[in-house]
């Protein structure tokens, strides 16, 4: 890696992991409990503009950050969608808002 671009990478590996981690947890404990979709609407709508503008200031390290956080926030809201459905399913209610 040239010049200060690991500082980038090694941001965006930590970043990566911590919300995997995430997602990952909501979705083996199947509760929406103390999440909002918004929250993932949020992350989508961010992670699409900043990986444009990433891409037109042609930025490599942006631009696969943005596109992984991207994919986190359609999987996250697929995970938390399911959740919300077995939830009722059980009689739960949905939790998150």
């Amino acid at each position: 890696m040239i010049g200060p671009d690991w500082i980038g990478w090694a941001a965006s590996a930590v970043l990566i992991a911590t919300l995997l981690r995430q997602v990952f947890v909501q979705w083996r404990e199947r509760s929406t409990e103390g999440v909002s979709s918004w929250l993932f609407v949020g992350q989508l709508a961010a992670s699409v503009l900043f990986t444009i503008y990433s891409w037109l200031v042609d930025n490599a390290v942006f631009v696969f950050t943005n596109s992984v956080l991207l994919l986190t926030a359609v999987i996250g809201q697929l995970i938390f969608r399911r959740n919300r459905r077995l939830m009722a399913a059980e009689g739960g209610g949905g939790g998150g808002s």
